[in-house]
């Protein structure tokens, strides 16, 4: 019921900002909760952040206080700023919807994913 596309990764040096945007088709995406994940190379799925359909977030541990996630439900879009980025913080992105209010921490709680916009920080 929702498409999702990623954009606005990139190559930043340590310290820098990135704001990723996802973009939805489907007019009801004020009805899904919306999350953030990362993955790098051989690490497991890491929650980053979640923007419930009321508007409350919740970060991973990891970025908490430099990350920050938005939404515009008139629009259909979905932000993510990232400052202070850090090389650990190189991952492809992804955005999710889903309407699970169990394991909202995990992928697995959510049923419609984005293709990923690559982050890359170099030191």
């Amino acid at each position: 019921q929702v498409q999702l596309v990623e954009s606005g990764g990139g190559l930043v040096q340590a310290g820098g900002s990135l704001r990723l945007s996802c973009a939805a088709s489907g007019r009801t995406f004020s009805t899904y909760h919306i999350a953030w994940f990362r993955q790098a190379p051989g690490q497991e799925r890491e929650f980053v952040a979640r923007i419930n359909l009321s508007g409350y977030t919740y970060y991973g541990d990891s970025v908490k206080g430099r990350f920050t996630a938005s939404r515009d439900n008139i629009r259909n879009t979905a932000s993510l700023q990232m400052n202070s980025l850090k090389p650990e913080d190189t991952a492809i992105y992804y955005c999710a919807a889903g309407r699970s209010i169990i394991a909202t921490f995990s992928a697995q709680a959510y049923d419609y994913w984005g293709q990923g916009t690559q982050v890359t920080v170099s030191s």
